[in-house]
């Protein structure tokens, strides 16, 4: 998948409600299609819509695909509700620590997508006016 032309954050836009939620998106696809623990429709949707092949839009209206991921989600909620409490327990812990991470690691790539527009500092012009006398 690596070879292949990737869409980018701003051709999520016809689905996403500002460019920070098109930017999540996006690596939510990555992580899909990159994970090999996903497999199936999901990952095909993922790459298919991460290549460009298919739209985000279409993606969402296409039965195989909306059927791969509410089954995944089943998956997910069968899976919580086996838990025990200790289970929980330490799964609310590593969920609070990811969170942070993923978090560190937004504003990170938010500075250096926005780079440092707000701190830019310039050198006072010389030769005009006002600086020597003579």
């Amino acid at each position: 998948m690596d070879n292949e032309r990737q869409i980018q954050d701003e051709d999520l836009m016809d689905v996403a409600a500002d460019p920070e939620q098109a930017h999540r998106l996006r690596k939510a696809l990555k992580t899909l299609a990159d994970n090999p623990n996903v497999g199936g429709k999901l990952q095909e949707m993922a790459q298919e819509v991460l290549s460009g092949r298919i739209g985000m839009k279409d993606a969402i209206q296409t039965p195989g695909y909306m059927d791969a991921l509410g089954d995944r989600m089943s998956q997910i909620r069968r899976a919580a509700e086996d838990q025990t409490q200790a289970e929980r327990e330490a799964s609310r812990e590593q969920f609070a620590a990811w969170t942070k991470q993923q978090e560190e690691q937004e504003e990170k790539e938010r500075a250096e997508r926005d780079g440092p527009t707000g701190n830019i500092v310039s050198s006072p012009r010389r030769g005009r006016g006002g600086g020597h006398r003579g």
